[in-house]
Protein backbone atom coordinates (compact mmCIF):
# COMPACT_ATOMS: atom_id res chain seq x y z
CA UNK A 1 0.00 0.00 0.00
CA UNK A 2 1.44 3.38 -0.96
CA UNK A 3 2.07 6.07 1.65
CA UNK A 4 -0.48 8.90 1.41
CA UNK A 5 0.85 12.27 0.33
CA UNK A 6 1.44 14.52 3.30
CA UNK A 7 -1.09 17.29 3.79
CA UNK A 8 -0.97 21.00 3.21
CA UNK A 9 -2.35 22.69 6.32
CA UNK A 10 -3.40 26.33 6.01
CA UNK A 11 -3.81 28.42 9.16
CA UNK A 12 -5.18 31.95 8.77
CA UNK A 13 -6.28 34.64 11.17
CA UNK A 14 -5.81 38.23 12.29
CA UNK A 15 -2.87 39.69 14.21
CA UNK A 16 -2.54 38.25 17.71
CA UNK A 17 -4.71 35.20 17.08
CA UNK A 18 -1.79 32.87 17.82
CA UNK A 19 -1.08 31.69 14.27
CA UNK A 20 2.71 31.65 14.47
CA UNK A 21 2.92 29.81 17.79
CA UNK A 22 0.22 27.32 16.87
CA UNK A 23 1.67 26.62 13.42
CA UNK A 24 5.16 26.04 14.83
CA UNK A 25 3.91 23.60 17.48
CA UNK A 26 1.63 21.76 15.10
CA UNK A 27 4.39 21.40 12.52
CA UNK A 28 6.70 19.97 15.17
CA UNK A 29 4.01 17.55 16.37
CA UNK A 30 3.44 16.30 12.82
CA UNK A 31 7.11 16.46 11.74
CA UNK A 32 6.02 18.88 9.02
CA UNK A 33 7.74 22.04 7.81
CA UNK A 34 6.46 25.34 9.22
CA UNK A 35 6.26 27.82 6.35
CA UNK A 36 5.79 31.22 7.95
CA UNK A 37 4.46 33.46 5.20
CA UNK A 38 4.46 36.54 7.43
CA UNK A 39 8.22 36.26 7.85
CA UNK A 40 8.63 36.68 4.11
CA UNK A 41 6.70 39.96 4.12
CA UNK A 42 8.57 41.12 7.20
CA UNK A 43 11.93 40.38 5.59
CA UNK A 44 10.91 42.28 2.47
CA UNK A 45 9.71 45.20 4.59
CA UNK A 46 13.06 45.28 6.39
CA UNK A 47 14.94 45.37 3.11
CA UNK A 48 12.65 48.14 1.82
CA UNK A 49 13.35 50.26 4.89
CA UNK A 50 17.08 49.63 4.66
CA UNK A 51 17.00 50.49 0.95
CA UNK A 52 14.90 53.61 1.64
CA UNK A 53 12.17 52.43 -0.71
CA UNK A 54 8.80 54.06 0.02
CA UNK A 55 6.30 51.54 1.34
CA UNK A 56 3.66 52.85 -1.05
CA UNK A 57 5.80 52.33 -4.16
CA UNK A 58 4.32 49.13 -5.56
CA UNK A 59 6.63 48.87 -8.57
CA UNK A 60 9.81 49.33 -6.55
CA UNK A 61 8.65 46.86 -3.90
CA UNK A 62 7.82 44.26 -6.54
CA UNK A 63 11.27 44.69 -8.09
CA UNK A 64 12.79 44.30 -4.64
CA UNK A 65 10.79 41.11 -4.03
CA UNK A 66 11.97 39.64 -7.34
CA UNK A 67 15.64 40.19 -6.44
CA UNK A 68 15.49 39.17 -2.77
CA UNK A 69 16.13 35.72 -1.37
CA UNK A 70 14.25 34.82 1.81
CA UNK A 71 14.98 31.44 3.40
CA UNK A 72 13.19 29.78 6.30
CA UNK A 73 15.25 27.27 8.27
CA UNK A 74 13.56 25.22 11.02
CA UNK A 75 15.07 25.79 14.48
CA UNK A 76 14.24 24.63 17.99
CA UNK A 77 12.47 27.88 18.87
CA UNK A 78 10.87 28.58 15.48
CA UNK A 79 12.11 29.48 12.03
CA UNK A 80 15.49 31.04 11.43
CA UNK A 81 14.90 33.69 8.76
CA UNK A 82 17.65 34.56 6.30
CA UNK A 83 17.44 37.59 4.04
CA UNK A 84 19.97 37.35 1.21
CA UNK A 85 21.96 35.03 3.48
CA UNK A 86 21.79 37.34 6.54
CA UNK A 87 20.08 36.18 9.72
CA UNK A 88 17.25 38.64 10.42
CA UNK A 89 15.19 36.37 12.69
CA UNK A 90 15.11 38.80 15.61
CA UNK A 91 15.10 42.07 13.69
CA UNK A 92 11.93 41.30 11.72
CA UNK A 93 9.94 40.79 14.95
CA UNK A 94 10.46 44.37 16.10
CA UNK A 95 7.50 46.82 16.08
CA UNK A 96 8.69 49.01 13.21
CA UNK A 97 9.01 45.99 10.93
CA UNK A 98 5.62 44.66 12.02
CA UNK A 99 4.05 47.95 10.97
CA UNK A 100 6.03 48.15 7.72
CA UNK A 101 5.15 44.55 6.78
CA UNK A 102 1.43 45.32 7.04
CA UNK A 103 1.94 48.20 4.60
CA UNK A 104 4.03 46.16 2.18
CA UNK A 105 1.56 43.27 2.14
CA UNK A 106 -1.34 45.33 0.74
CA UNK A 107 0.24 45.63 -2.72
CA UNK A 108 -1.22 43.05 -5.15
CA UNK A 109 1.95 42.93 -7.29
CA UNK A 110 4.12 42.21 -4.26
CA UNK A 111 1.75 39.51 -3.06
CA UNK A 112 1.82 37.94 -6.51
CA UNK A 113 5.59 37.44 -6.29
CA UNK A 114 5.62 36.09 -2.74
CA UNK A 115 2.57 33.88 -3.20
CA UNK A 116 4.29 32.18 -6.16
CA UNK A 117 7.29 31.44 -3.94
CA UNK A 118 5.09 30.17 -1.12
CA UNK A 119 3.35 27.77 -3.49
CA UNK A 120 6.70 26.43 -4.65
CA UNK A 121 7.73 25.78 -1.06
CA UNK A 122 4.54 23.94 -0.17
CA UNK A 123 3.92 22.17 -3.46
CA UNK A 124 4.82 18.70 -2.21
CA UNK A 125 2.80 18.77 1.00
CA UNK A 126 4.00 18.10 4.53
CA UNK A 127 3.74 21.77 5.43
CA UNK A 128 1.93 23.97 7.89
CA UNK A 129 1.63 27.47 6.46
CA UNK A 130 0.16 30.37 8.39
CA UNK A 131 -0.81 33.81 7.28
CA UNK A 132 -3.87 35.80 6.33
CA UNK A 133 -4.82 34.39 2.94
CA UNK A 134 -3.29 30.91 2.86
CA UNK A 135 -6.56 28.99 2.63
CA UNK A 136 -8.18 31.47 0.25
CA UNK A 137 -5.38 32.55 -2.09
CA UNK A 138 -2.09 30.72 -1.58
CA UNK A 139 -3.39 27.17 -1.16
CA UNK A 140 -7.14 27.19 -1.89
CA UNK A 141 -6.97 23.41 -2.35
CA UNK A 142 -5.26 22.75 1.01
CA UNK A 143 -6.61 19.58 2.61
CA UNK A 144 -6.92 21.25 6.04
CA UNK A 145 -7.92 24.89 6.48
CA UNK A 146 -8.11 26.55 9.89
CA UNK A 147 -9.13 30.11 10.69
CA UNK A 148 -8.06 31.28 14.14
CA UNK A 149 -9.70 34.28 15.74
CA UNK A 150 -9.99 35.91 19.16
CA UNK A 151 -11.52 39.03 20.66
CA UNK A 152 -9.43 42.13 19.84
CA UNK A 153 -8.80 42.81 23.54
CA UNK A 154 -7.44 39.29 24.02
CA UNK A 155 -5.22 39.63 20.97
CA UNK A 156 -3.84 42.92 22.27
CA UNK A 157 -3.13 41.33 25.66
CA UNK A 158 -1.21 38.54 23.97
CA UNK A 159 0.92 41.06 22.11
CA UNK A 160 1.62 42.91 25.35
CA UNK A 161 2.85 39.71 26.98
CA UNK A 162 5.49 39.55 24.27
CA UNK A 163 6.62 43.08 25.12
CA UNK A 164 8.78 44.27 27.99
CA UNK A 165 6.57 47.37 28.26
CA UNK A 166 3.09 46.83 29.69
CA UNK A 167 2.00 50.30 30.77
CA UNK A 168 -1.56 51.58 30.13
CA UNK A 169 -0.16 53.75 27.35
CA UNK A 170 1.48 50.75 25.75
CA UNK A 171 -1.78 48.80 26.02
CA UNK A 172 -3.66 51.56 24.22
CA UNK A 173 -1.02 51.75 21.51
CA UNK A 174 -1.10 47.99 20.88
CA UNK A 175 -4.90 47.93 20.80
CA UNK A 176 -4.90 50.77 18.28
CA UNK A 177 -2.32 48.98 16.13
CA UNK A 178 -4.36 45.75 16.18
CA UNK A 179 -7.51 47.66 15.16
CA UNK A 180 -5.66 49.40 12.32
CA UNK A 181 -4.11 46.13 11.14
CA UNK A 182 -7.51 44.42 11.19
CA UNK A 183 -8.97 47.22 9.08
CA UNK A 184 -6.15 47.02 6.51
CA UNK A 185 -6.25 43.23 6.32
CA UNK A 186 -10.02 42.89 6.05
CA UNK A 187 -10.55 45.68 3.52
CA UNK A 188 -7.53 45.34 1.21
CA UNK A 189 -8.32 44.66 -2.44
CA UNK A 190 -5.83 41.80 -2.82
CA UNK A 191 -6.79 38.70 -0.81
CA UNK A 192 -8.63 40.29 2.12
CA UNK A 193 -8.64 38.53 5.46
CA UNK A 194 -11.68 36.24 5.47
CA UNK A 195 -12.15 32.58 6.44
CA UNK A 196 -12.17 30.15 3.52
CA UNK A 197 -15.65 28.74 2.91
CA UNK A 198 -14.47 25.28 3.97
CA UNK A 199 -12.26 26.36 6.90
CA UNK A 200 -12.76 25.23 10.47
CA UNK A 201 -13.12 28.45 12.49
CA UNK A 202 -11.73 28.42 16.05
CA UNK A 203 -12.27 31.23 18.55
CA UNK A 204 -9.15 30.98 20.71
CA UNK A 205 -10.13 33.74 23.17
CA UNK A 206 -10.50 31.28 26.04
CA UNK A 207 -8.30 28.44 24.77
CA UNK A 208 -4.75 27.58 25.77
CA UNK A 209 -2.09 26.97 23.14
CA UNK A 210 -2.18 23.23 23.84
CA UNK A 211 -5.97 23.16 23.49
CA UNK A 212 -5.80 24.87 20.10
CA UNK A 213 -3.02 22.57 18.86
CA UNK A 214 -4.97 19.51 20.01
CA UNK A 215 -8.14 20.73 18.29
CA UNK A 216 -6.35 21.23 14.97
CA UNK A 217 -4.45 17.95 15.37
CA UNK A 218 -7.78 16.13 15.69
CA UNK A 219 -8.92 17.68 12.39
CA UNK A 220 -5.66 16.62 10.74
CA UNK A 221 -5.91 13.04 12.01
CA UNK A 222 -9.45 12.77 10.70
CA UNK A 223 -8.34 13.98 7.28
CA UNK A 224 -5.40 11.55 7.23
CA UNK A 225 -7.72 8.67 8.14
CA UNK A 226 -10.03 9.57 5.28
CA UNK A 227 -7.11 9.70 2.86
CA UNK A 228 -5.92 6.32 4.08
CA UNK A 229 -9.41 4.84 3.62
CA UNK A 230 -9.53 6.21 0.09
CA UNK A 231 -6.24 4.46 -0.68
CA UNK A 232 -7.43 1.11 0.70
Amino acid sequence: MSTPRKLVIAIDGPAGSGKSTIAARLAKKLSYVNLESGAMYRALALKALESQIPLDDSDALRALALTSVVQLEPAADGNRVLLDGRDVSQRIREPDITLAASQVSVHPRVRQVLVARQRELGNHGGVVMEGRDIGTAVFPSAEVKIFLDAHPTVRAERRLLQSALQSPEEAQRVQAEIAARDERDRTRVASPLVPAADAAVLDTSHMSIDEVVDAIYAVVLQKLQHKQSDKS
